[in-house]
């Protein structure tokens, strides 16, 4: 007999417990915070196939094949994950699915790890499906429950869009424990009856002819999905369970997600518009609660999508992108200062003295050595998502452009163009790490090689995606359960490329910066890899290091490793540096800096 269970989880923990209750059996995605822990927790939990998919494009394309199979499916991935599954998505939405089909985006509003604050509710109204948004824990269980639903009863991916807030705030989740829904959708290939192969062409083959007919389909459904979002009980009333213009309310705020929380936190005496489907929304719904409020505010992280879907409405907005902003994550002082237009206390200041803390390399990273490599070199260094990008910050100031996935290899490219069409002999130089190669930068490199480039393109492979935590990858030859899988020959792969392949170690600084000065006069692309692991994902420590007092002339040089273990401090009234043997990794990047021969390792 099932018995009613509470757990403390976060969003993206509750977010696998409902999809894998409601009997969901495929699971794909591409690491990326905030969304990562998803696809983590349903590689602990039975009867799921859960993987790593070389990019969010392949993820979202094997969901779509476990769905038509007949097993309810999800692809999970941060927003900017979205923009290289858009092309399956939006013609996904024509095809409509079998089983329920999920797409779970974790939007970042304030960047905490991202390149963008973009606002995946765009790909909802673009694509014409459905955007579920959960405001705690609990809420995220329950959408996943019922995207699933309604994705089959309606014949459309869904979108169940989350934040930073919600994928990894913790609350209380209420569910029935060894509750787990069992479907029994057969493959839409198969008849029902007997097996036999019959497909449906004209369903999912999106030649024009039936393309055309399937956007019919697809308006009608969407004219249907409006009706239900005017009844559903996700999107509420909060306050007022029916407001009349005789008893108005002062305020009336419409919101949604982790908004409404910072909402009902800073104007607990509100009525409250909770929108849980924010697309399509609940026109009439929201008419009636508008009449119903003397003052009505929007209240949202990000772009004013609602916001303007009720303004287009015809409907008065009093507060909205007016006071609140349109970058960054809100709290509730935030939105209690905006609409009332008074502090409600007197804003916090930093205690006197506190050093700021920006990201750094860990100690013993393998990227280390490369960045002091490159700082020197004088040319254009194209930068990628990863560890690696915090190449662009001090000391270092090595990388001088990131831009997305992939774009390091085809930016150094466009550049190698441009410099040779105005007669400059320069070579720039790409950094990508080993997960954003095989997730995208494969084909920017096959592009350069094609179209004559000449740069030179450095592979870190540390053998982990280390960004998002140290997941698996197909170079690592292991599966996403930690199970062995077929490895892929990163460097293998680029000589298939028809380029030239070294094999690089970044420890050595003097072998790097003969080999990039070597490199930079040789005609031709090349492709430099690094095969170290990354220090922290594999725990790997070498002898900490130590400074001879007497031997240091206080010159700093060493300061350009950009190392954490390393202290500046005052010796008999002269600046002097120190190591931090806690913290030291034995990387020796630092001692090769060194022209005083200070440095030497700990031996006891």
């Amino acid at each position: 007999m099932n018995k009613v269970k509470k757990e403390i989880l976060s969003g993206n923990e509750a977010i696998a417990r409902g999809f894998a209750d409601a009997g969901g059996r495929f699971a794909a995605s591409y690491p990326g915070t905030p969304a990562t822990e998803a696809l983590e927790e349903l590689c602990r939990l039975p009867g799921i196939h859960a993987e790593w998919s070389i990019n969010e494009k392949a993820a979202l394309e094997a969901a779509i094949g476990g769905s038509l199979s007949g097993l309810r499916s999800m692809a999970s991935m941060k927003h900017v994950g979205v923009n290289v599954a858009a092309d399956p998505l939006m013609t996904a939405s024509y095809t409509g699915v079998n089983a329920g089909l999920v797409l779970m985006a974790a939007d970042d509003p304030g960047m905490f790890s991202s390149q963008n604050e973009q606002d995946t509710r765009h790909f909802a109204r673009m694509a014409k499906i459905p955007c579920l948004e959960p405001s705690d824990s609990q809420e995220a269980m329950d959408f996943t429950r019922l995207a699933l639903e309604l994705s089959e009863q309606f014949d459309t991916p869904v979108i169940l869009r989350t934040t930073t807030r919600i994928s990894h705030s913790r609350s209380v989740v209420t569910f029935l424990s060894g509750e787990r829904k069992v479907t029994k959708r057969k493959p839409d290939f198969l008849a029902a009856d007997s097996g036999v192969l019959q497909i449906n062409i004209p369903k999912y083959v999106m030649l024009p002819g039936y393309a055309g007919k399937r956007h019919v389909v697809i308006e009608k459904r969407l004219a249907k999905l409006q009706e239900w979002a005017e009844s559903t009980e996700i999107n509420k009333i909060i306050g007022s369970e029916s407001p009349k213009p005789v008893h108005r309310r002062r305020l009336g705020i419409i919101t949604s997600g982790v908004s409404f929380q910072y909402a009902r936190e800073a104007f607990p005496e509100a009525a409250m518009l909770k929108l849980g489907m924010t697309w399509p929304l609940p026109e009439r719904m929201i008419k009636e609660f508008a009449k119903g409020v003397k003052s009505l505010a929007v209240v949202e992280e990000l772009d004013p999508f609602i916001e303007d879907a009720v303004r287009a409405m015809g409907v008065r907005v009093d507060w909205g992108k007016n006071v609140l902003p349109l970058t960054g994550e809100f709290t509730a002082g935030m939105v209690f200062e905006a609409i009332s237009r008074r502090r409600e206390s007197s804003p916090k200041t930093p205690a006197a003295g506190i050093p700021e803390r920006p990201p750094n390399l860990c100690p013993g990273c393998s990227h280390r050595g490369l960045f002091v490599a490159l700082s020197k070199l004088k040319t254009f260094v194209s930068g990628d998502i990863g560890c690696y990008t915090l190449g662009a910050l001090e000391p270092f100031s090595a990388i001088h452009s990131v831009l997305c996935m992939g774009a390091s290899v085809t930016i150094a490219h466009g550049i190698s163009a441009g410099l040779k069409l105005r007669g400059i002999k320069r070579k720039p130089v790409a950094v990508i790490g080993d997960s954003t190669f095989l997730h995208s930068g494969i084909t920017g490199l096959i592009n350069l090689a094609y179209n004559g480039g000449d740069a030179i393109v450095v592979i870190m492979n540390n053998d982990t995606t280390g960004m998002t935590g140290g997941q698996e990858h197909p170079g690592t030859g292991r599966n996403a359960g930690g199970e062995k899988a077929p490895r892929m020959d990163i460097m293998g792969l680029c000589r298939a490329c028809g380029l030239r392949v070294r094999e690089i170690d970044t420890f050595d600084l003097k072998g790097l910066e003969a080999l990039f000065r070597e490199e930079m006069a040789a005609p031709g692309p090349v492709v430099l890899v690094s095969n170290q692991p990354c220090a922290l994902r594999y725990r790997l420590a070498g002898r900490p290091l130590e400074i001879d007092a007497e031997k240091c002339t206080g010159c700093l040089k060493c300061l350009k490793a950009g190392c954490i273990g390393l202290k500046i401090a005052p010796v008999d009234g002269r600046r002097r540096v120190s190591v931090d043997r806690l913290v030291c990794n034995g990387c020796g990047i630092c001692a090769q800096l060194c022209k005083a021969g200070a440095f030497r390792e700990i031996l006891a």
